[in-house]
């Protein structure tokens, strides 16, 4: 039994409970949270359901908790039940029950759900502007809203990754600028763009297109698509790969940003002031009012967001992620206040801020890239520690915090290294199975020979794992994955831990028992749940290492 499924049988029996009773209540909550307790003696699960419907009901929660624990006692999948405290109730599962977890995470739909099914999100991440190589915040992006999208989508979710490809503005001219420059042979301009990445593009634009310095637009032509051409090469060798690429020139073009302005102005959420027109933000819940036509009657960049925020919504999608740098915090009052202007639900726009990843070498910050000059690029990591160590490092912490990448533990093959740590655990439960096959060892289907505490412990962490899937799709925290596999790697090393008196293959002459295959299986329901959960990070489960 599950936690999901223990948590709705709770939610179900104090229902019927309260209905039974004549108890003047509302509804239990939908969500009944159950949790592991810290204390193992404790029981395998806990609840506070009856300190959360008592003064509902009218009746002390130790009242409420009582009745609930004689009601769940009739379920053969609860073996025990006791109050604690001021009303909380602890809870054994039978053994049976708990077999029934290492079944289900056999299956391949083990740690989906349906909850998120009919969501339309746009799922917008990355989109770093082509004028370099992706540095390392574009990284932390790439492996986080690839690890969402995979999260989203185990839950239900219909997920469009999508890449907002900002070939418009000044940053393009400077960039043009510095291509020209280069194939001169001249310093680049003091607002360009320096690295070998510049030399080589200019001296491929040039191949290309011999006469190109002579007409800056086949410069920015040419140049601009090879250095985009460059970043989706080097995301697809990351892992991450999009459904969509979004030109901001598009919008621009094809007369969005007109259209989209004279939305604004005719329902009166824009105003003019010092010849400039502006966005009434404030009277969304933005801290400032935003320029949307400059007073030379150019657009502002806010002005090609809420074309764009029209175009996702057009297309049908419910919700619009946008994973932004930690310098756009100003941009979620902004978008949102967008989206109300606009007439439409504001919480259909949903921004998540990442914060600095810093590199760390021999005790020492890492400032110099090997080809971008100035910044250390998402190769540079790459080329480091791989890209298994490499999205793992960037999934496994908050977003919301800076990180420091220590290259030197990311190199390491022991366990002091969080992703060859689990990566080690599902190649050790592969060898196993490998000896288990070359002994002639087959899994077994009586699970209740499972008593061990070790066992016990490894059974109740599987368990955990659908709910750690939900959890972080529901609070876009991807990290949460990465933190379940390492405790659930070390769960498996201490139960394979010889010392402890668990044996998973027959020793020597012994005998294959039904308890062997019984735990051969378990064997195998953690392995998948390595894979599935390593899956859902875009990092590989390799069978041997």
């Amino acid at each position: 039994m599950t936690p999901e499924v223990l948590a709705d049988l709770v939610r179900t029996t104090v229902a019927q409970l309260l209905a039974d009773r004549g108890l003047d209540t509302t509804s239990p909550p939908e969500q009944v949270t159950v949790e592991r307790p810290r204390n193992p003696e404790h029981g395998d699960y806990a609840t506070n359901v009856a300190l959360q419907l008592a003064k509902k009901a009218g009746v002390p929660p130790r009242d409420l908790a009582t009745w609930l624990a004689e009601a769940l006692l009739a379920h053969p999948a609860i073996a025990k039940a006791d109050v604690a405290g001021p009303g909380f109730l602890n809870l054994t599962i039978a053994t049976e029950a708990q077999g029934a977890i290492v079944r289900a995470a056999l299956e391949d739909f083990y740690g989906t759900g349906s909850e998120l099914v009919g969501k339309r999100i746009n799922l917008e991440f990355v989109s770093a502007n082509p004028t370099g190589p992706i540095h390392l915040g574009g990284a932390r992006w790439a492996a986080v809203g690839d690890a969402l999208g995979k999260v989203l989508q185990a839950r239900g979710a219909d997920v469009t990754r999508e890449y907002y490809f900002n070939d418009a503005g000044a940053q393009i001219d400077r960039f043009v600028r510095s291509l020209i420059a280069a194939a001169k042979g001249e310093p680049a301009p003091e607002d360009g763009y320096a690295g070998t990445y510049v030399s080589d593009i200019a001296a491929e634009v040039l191949r290309r297109e011999p006469g190109a310095l002579g007409d800056p637009e086949t410069v920015r032509r040419v140049g601009v698509g090879l250095m985009f051409e460059e970043i989706k090469r080097s995301l697809h060798e990351f892992g991450t790969d999009f459904d969509v690429y979004f030109h901001e020139d598009s919008l621009h073009r094809s007369g969005r940003v007109d259209e989209a302005v004279a939305k604004l102005k005719a329902n009166g959420s824009l105003y003019e002031k010092d010849g400039a027109w502006w966005l009434r933000s404030t009277d969304f819940g933005d801290d400032k009012d935003r320029v949307v036509i400059k007073s030379d009657g150019n657009p502002a960049y806010i002005a090609g967001d809420i074309a764009y925020l029209v175009d996702k919504r057009g297309r049908g999608f419910d919700l619009c992620i946008y994973m932004l740098g930690a310098d756009h915090h100003g941009y979620i009052a902004r978008l949102k206040a967008a989206a109300a202007a606009l007439g439409d639900d504001p919480d259909s726009v949903e921004v998540l801020i990442g914060q600095l990843v810093n590199l760390v070498s021999d005790g020492q910050p890492v400032r110099m890239s090997k080809r971008a000059g100035t910044v250390i690029t998402m190769e540079d990591l790459v080329d480091a520690v791989g890209v298994d160590a490499a999205r793992y490092a960037m999934i496994r912490s908050s977003v919301d915090s800076s990180v420091d990448i220590d290259l030197d533990l990311l190199r390491k093959h022991n366990n002091e290294n969080p992703v060859y740590y689990v990566q080690y655990a599902h190649a050790r439960i592969s060898g196993v199975l490998r000896n288990a096959a070359d002994l002639g060892v087959t899994q077994g289907d009586d699970l209740s020979l499972l008593v061990h505490e070790r066992e016990g412990d490894l059974i109740r962490t599987i368990g955990e794992f659908p709910r750690v899937v939900a959890t972080a799709a529901d609070l876009r925290e991807p990290h949460r994955v990465a933190r379940y596999l390492e405790e659930l790697a070390g769960t498996f090393h201490r139960f394979y831990d010889r010392t402890n008196g668990v044996r998973v293959l027959p020793q020597g002459d012994e005998e294959t028992t039904p308890l062997h295959q019984a735990r051969l299986t378990l064997c195998a329901a953690t392995r998948h749940v390595f894979s599935a959960g390593l899956g859902l990070l875009g990092v590989t489960a390799p069978e041997r290492m």
